[in-house]
């Protein structure tokens, strides 16, 4: 049975084989919760048969009929999972969800069934033994070492008894990271703080206000609905003149998820606790230390040091703001809280550096932003084009596709854009792929970027905030992986790189937001066209270390927690979640009331739902290689083509198939130097 026919698969199922589309874009409008349903369990089922094959086979061991040969296995349900996977993100429904909890446990068990045979791990093992006589290329050798690397840490060295506990441990996670996500998106939208009356909404400006009236309207209900986004801090938060609106958004926020229907409480303990038993099962003392094995980082000390290296400054900035802050609130008769912190942050920002940043939302277009800024700059960097597809259609009527080809007219792949909040949308801003580049499997990258900006009313154009403006920027350095990835394997393509690196691009890409040849193309008001003025610009730059002592010390403390969470013990006690998290804060030394940590414990999905379990450090620890990169470029002459030639060719179309720190090497020449990362944060200096 070829593994691009499945005679097990319906044949009006559309996954049953590749996609006739362009770049074997998924057919959307033909799929089915059934068809995707039908195609993951037939999936599995039939790589189990082509994974059993290679363990049984009766020729000794070697690169092409054991590593190639699990390479190329899976294709069918590859296909599907790439599909299901984005839609139970971006456009989940009830049935999409029951679909997702029923094969949470399979998928765990398909995985195991793979990753723990023994004969099949001898193989791997036979291969790995003689790689360095085996004639293979570098790429080629990395990859018996990754897979072999990937088996070890999946258990493949356990006995039997061992094998089994595993199994079970990796199903109930799996259906416990379902469980935790699916609690926090429908506690997220039942937690939307509704406003009957619109005075209560003085300092949102006429679009935020026609798409809180349009939120509402969406669910059935009268008056406005502020929806609420997935970090602890709102946005509305800065402009809500109404302190008592201020405190319900706040509490609402930080309360998430932490009782009644869809607690994560017990959800999260019992996940960090099955953790922790399989690291020991594993060999290993901690989650942790299960996760730093594959890391650039290599172990928990060496991110203790770096972290801990941080703690003091940032909380001597976070307090040097926060008295600031204080004196501020208090020409109101106001005692600071954590609700008004963003709320005197801007009226600080805006008198100390003359940044209004509600002011410069009418220069930040969705559109013009995208294609004057972002594609503009990946032009003029790396040589891409971004050609509208309208008659290639997404998975929901806001995704938008658009063909990529580089600077000699050679076609690259495609890229989507998912850009607004709706029901049925998880929180935050992510990149994707529905199609991975390999040279093996004749595949090009078909990569989608999802953000949740809030729609405008009808009519109305929809305006970035700065931080948005960053995001989308950022999400598209994801995809800029992705686009560039030109590699053999399937396991090494794009975004595939440990996790303590994969946001090291997308933070680079951060840089050419404020580049002026590049803001200078897309700021411009949406009413006059005139470009954002000169003063303004300089009052962003002047105001750049303001507000940073609160940044990174939510970012630390939400790190921090991630962390603890994750060096428990099987035997650790915790009585209460939320006390084990108050804890672990203090003994941090982050415990301030005015600054909560990014994400708690009960909607830290990142750590809980997402891939970032006892890796959260990575941000930061990828923003050392970033500005140290940043650095490179302002060095050699800033956006110029030769400089993203030679970034793309070195470091992002290599994906996994180097290691990560030498391909930043082989760009820098050196090491990197954490000098430009603190000056960045200010933590070299308190606040001015």
């Amino acid at each position: 049975m070829s593994a691009d026919e499945s005679a097990a698969v319906s044949p009006d199922n559309p996954l049953r084989s590749i996609s006739a589309l362009p770049y074997r874009l998924p057919p959307f409008g033909d799929i089915t919760p059934e068809h995707l349903r039908e195609a993951l369990l037939v999936g599995m089922a039939e790589q189990r048969a082509e994974v059993a094959a290679i363990a049984a086979s009766a020729e000794a061991p070697t690169f092409d009929n054991t590593i190639v040969a699990l390479e190329r296995s899976g294709a069918l349900l590859t296909r599907a999972w790439n599909v299901f996977g984005n839609l139970t993100s971006s456009v989940s429904t009830p049935r999409l969800r029951e679909i997702e909890r029923e094969l949470a446990p399979l998928e765990a068990a398909h995985d195991d069934a793979i990753r723990l045979d023994p004969a099949l791990f001898a193989r791997i093992d036979a291969v790995h033994a003689a790689r360095d006589e085996a004639g293979l290329d570098a790429e080629s050798v990395r990859l018996v070492e990754r897979y072999h690397l990937d088996f070890v840490l999946a258990g493949a060295r356990l006995d039997e008894a061992g094998r089994a506990r595993l199994t079970e441990l990796n199903q109930e996670l799996s259906t416990l990271s379902t469980t935790f996500g699916q609690n926090l998106q429908l506690a997220t939208e039942a937690a939307a703080v509704r406003v009957d009356d619109a005075a209560e909404l003085d300092g949102l400006d006429a679009e935020e206000i026609g798409a809180a009236a349009a939120a509402a309207a969406d669910r059935g209900l009268d008056g406005h609905l502020i929806a609420l986004l997935l970090p602890s801090g709102q946005p509305v938060l800065a402009k809500l003149r109404n302190r008592d609106l201020r405190r319900r958004v706040h509490e609402a926020s930080l309360s998430r998820a932490s009782a009644g229907e869809h607690d994560n409480r017990p959800v999260a303990e019992r996940i960090a606790r099955l953790r922790a038993e399989r690291a020991r099962l594993l060999g290993f003392d901690t989650h942790a230390d299960v996760v730093l094995a594959d890391s650039t980082a290599r172990t928990t000390a060496a991110v203790d040091a770096m972290l801990g290296s941080m703690v003091p400054a940032s909380v001597a900035n976070a307090e040097a703001e926060a008295e600031i802050l204080r004196r501020a609130a208090a020409k109101d008769g106001v005692e600071l809280a954590a609700w008004d912190w963003a709320f005197y942050s801007e009226r600080v920002r805006a008198e100390r550096y003359a940044v209004d940043t509600t002011a410069l939302r009418p220069y930040f277009e969705l559109d013009r932003v995208l294609i004057d800024g972002v594609f503009h700059a990946a032009e003029l960097l790396y040589g891409f084009r971004f050609a509208p597809r309208p008659d290639l259609l997404g998975y929901h009527p806001d995704v938008r596709v658009w063909e990529v080809s580089d600077a000699d007219g050679e076609e690259v792949g495609l890229y989507l854009g998912d850009f607004f909040a709706r029901e049925g949308k998880r929180g935050g801003a992510w990149m994707s792929s529905f199609v991975r580049q390999s040279r093996l499997l004749d595949t090009r990258p078909v990569v989608v970027n999802n953000l949740n900006v809030s729609r405008g009313a009808a009519g109305q154009p929809e305006l970035l905030t700065l931080d948005e403006v960053n995001t989308l920027f950022h999400e598209f350095g994801h995809a800029l992986h992705g686009l560039s990835s030109a590699v053999t394997y399937p396991r090494f393509s794009g975004t595939a790189v440990p996790r303590d690196f994969v946001e090291f691009p997308s933070q680079v890409n951060e840089m050419w937001a404020l580049w002026p040849q590049v803001l200078g193309h897309y700021a411009r008001h949406v009413d006059t066209d005139e470009p954002l003025p000169a003063s303004a610009v300089e009052a962003i730059d002047a105001a750049r270390l303001w507000g940073e002592g609160f940044g990174t010390l939510e970012y630390l403390a939400a790190t921090l927690l991630d962390q603890a969470w994750h060096r428990i013990t099987p035997e650790t006690e915790i009585e209460d979640p939320i006390a084990f998290e108050r804890a672990a804060l203090e003994r941090a030394g982050v415990a301030l009331e005015l600054v909560p940590p990014r994400y708690r414990t009960t909607y830290f999905q990142h750590i809980f739902a997402g891939g970032y379990a006892a890796g959260y450090y990575s941000y930061i620890w990828s923003e050392v290689l970033d500005a140290d990169t940043v650095e490179w470029f302002r060095e050699n002459g800033g956006l110029r083509r030769a400089n993203g030639d030679e970034f793309r060719a070195k470091l992002l179309s290599v994906g996994g198939s180097v290691d990560p720190l030498d391909a930043f090497r082989a760009v820098r020449g050196r090491d990197a130097d954490p000098t430009p990362l603190l000056k960045r944060r200010g933590l070299v200096a308190t606040p001015r």
